[in-house]
């Protein structure tokens, strides 16, 4: 067995054994509150010394053991669902390369050095989405990587604004003349990273790479980046009056978007990745409602039932002729039980069930939007969106696993891969304890208890329930495909966000570029530029050569008549 292991496996024990070795390290700073930071100083230029900072806190050694936790789940996975794919090698370096960038980031606190990172985690989920070479994979990855380098270009503006500080230690920032650039810089990139709006529509099209590549990066690597930095900004942040409010429009928003979006949404993939940007706006709520450690805690707990998730929707589109519409699926809970199980605890960890990891922390943050002094209208599109969850997943859940059998009857599903069952076991223990363990580990978030009435203690409870009923009144009768209207358009395309992103963007730098090439490179530089000097040089040659050309015999003449005349001239004077 040991002897012909798979790269993907091979990784995958890396990473299992490293997240397993690091466990009680985590465990022991999380306890002790204790940080190692060390610093290496490159060079110093005037006043601002190049150094590249590595941190050891509970933060950076919580994540990186989460990432790499999920990663090697994930690449375990793979062993099984990409086994017949010939560049096997190929793909286990890009999720390493993806695994390493995001390590880089949680471990460094400097910002040119963060760069590594964030510039990596870009590169290589280019090189994971369009995985698969062709046209739709293209343009999904071109669209990622364009809404990305937005992201990475406000960083390197980040960096110029802060040499006035003379370091670029994110621990230690403070408010000086221009950090409101700076607070806004740092927030669009982390808002293009996390796909707020109105950088979101790259996030559903990232869905053409492979499944387990999905799994990584919708549950704890590139999307949740941008919600990592501002977690380490947010000391800094949170001194600029109005970022908080901003913050907390945008997110909401944006959760509002992806749960209305999911519910029209057909694709199995997609579902689930509108699922993670409305799970991302609530963590950019509990940002905005200053509970950084709490959008961590519901990062963490969120990274296990999502890449759950995934998993097992990739095994039911393994198993369905890599088929992904959910219309088209049924009566599954019959044929794979163990992945229905695991996608149900994934689902119900999602809506915030009772005592699952997703309740733990999500039930949590809307107490604190009920408690704290929020707008009522942004409290009320909160639980708004509260419902639409449960009622997308009990949707999902409807059509594919309890629903009629609508696919094909000759096909059956079998569990008998030791790889992808020990894969979604392990993450199904995880999403059922990993809230409880978590909250244990994070007491220490928020030390002043605060008191609800009962009516507002249950209302997540009733929301949810709410959500579900409304589902199945909405669902349950029909699950065919009705006439596009207005509407419906408006919804499935993320409110117009999807095309707006693509074609019209594209359509004007082609067209600003075609007029440029045109009337510049190919009109004034054409007279102007070399090639004009050029043609003036000829032309003036060529005259010069008919002039030349044509004068020959006077100039022929007038010099026989000259030495005539100066000959005559020498004879008279003798």
């Amino acid at each position: 067995m040991f002897t012909n292991l798979k790269s993907s496996s091979i990784s995958s024990m890396f990473l299992l054994v490293y997240s397993v070795l690091v466990f009680p390290f985590t465990v022991n700073f999380m306890l002790n509150n204790s940080s190692i930071l060390l610093e290496w100083e490159i060079m110093q230029i005037s006043s601002s010394s190049m150094t590249f900072i590595f941190i050891l806190d509970p933060i950076s050694l919580s994540f990186s053991n989460t990432v790499c936790l999920i990663s090697g789940c994930v690449m375990m996975f793979s062993s099984s669902y990409m086994s017949h794919d010939p560049f096997l090698k190929r793909f286990t370096w890009l999720v390493m390369l993806f695994v390493m960038s995001m390590n880089l980031l949680v471990f460094i606190p400097s910002l040119p050095a963060l760069l590594l990172g964030w510039d990596g985690l870009g590169i290589v989920s280019f090189a994971l989405v369009i995985y698969y070479q062709n046209m739709k994979s293209l343009g999904a990855g071109m669209l990622t990587v364009l809404a990305n380098r937005v992201g990475d270009v406000m960083i390197l503006i980040s960096i110029g604004l802060l040499v006035l500080q003379g370091h670029w230690f994110i621990m230690q920032m403070w408010d000086f003349h221009l950090s409101m650039w700076v607070v806004l810089t740092i927030t669009i990139a982390a808002m293009t990273k996390s796909a707020q709006i109105p950088f979101s529509s790259w996030l559903p099209a990232a869905m053409a790479a492979p499944t387990p590549v999905s799994a990584l990066v919708h549950s704890s690597t590139l999307v949740t980046a941008g919600i990592f930095l501002l977690i380490r900004f947010f000391p800094f942040l949170s001194t600029l009056q109005g970022f908080k409010s901003c913050l907390l429009f945008i997110s909401v928003l944006t959760l509002l978007m992806a749960g209305i979006g999911a519910n029209y949404e057909n694709d199995l993939k997609k579902v689930i990745a509108l699922s993670t940007l409305s799970q991302l706006g609530v963590m950019m709520m509990s940002l905005a409602m200053g509970a950084p450690l709490l959008a961590l805690f519901h990062l963490y707990t969120h990274a296990l039932f999502k890449a759950l998730l995934f998993l097992c929707a990739g095994t039911i589109i393994h198993n369905s002729s890599n088929n992904q519409d959910i219309r088209t699926m049924g009566k599954i809970s019959n044929q794979a039980p163990l992945t229905i199980a695991c996608m149900n605890i994934a689902n119900l960890s999602l809506c915030g069930a009772p005592f699952l990891s997703g309740f733990y922390s999500k039930d949590l943050i809307l107490e604190i939007a009920l408690f704290s002094p929020t707008n009522s209208l942004m409290v009320l599109l909160i639980f708004l969106a509260t419902g639409m969850t449960a009622a997308y997943s009990l949707r999902l859940s409807f059509s594919s696993l309890w629903g009629a059998m609508k696919n094909t009857a000759f096909h059956s599903k079998q569990e008998l891969d030791p790889y992808i069952n020990s894969s979604t076991t392990v993450l199904a223990l995880a999403a059922i304890i990993g809230g409880f363990m978590f909250q244990n580990l994070f007491l220490s978030f928020n030390p002043t208890p605060f008191i609800l009435p009962f009516s507002y203690k249950m209302l997540t409870m009733i929301v949810i329930t709410l959500g579900f009923f409304l589902a199945m009144n909405l669902w349950m009768s029909d699950f065919k495909e009705k006439e596009m209207n207005k509407y419906k358009f408006f919804f499935s395309t993320m409110w117009f966000l999807a095309p707006i992103s693509a074609q019209p963007l594209t359509k004007m730098s082609m067209k600003l570029g075609t007029n440029m090439m045109k009337s510049i490179d190919q009109g004034w530089l054409e007279i102007l530029g070399g090639q004009g000097v050029l043609t003036m040089v000829n032309e003036l040659t060529i005259t010069n050569q008919k002039v030349q050309m044509k004068s020959f015999n006077f100039f022929i003449s007038l010099m026989l008549t000259i030495s005539i005349f100066i000959l005559l001239m020498i004879l008279a004077s003798s």
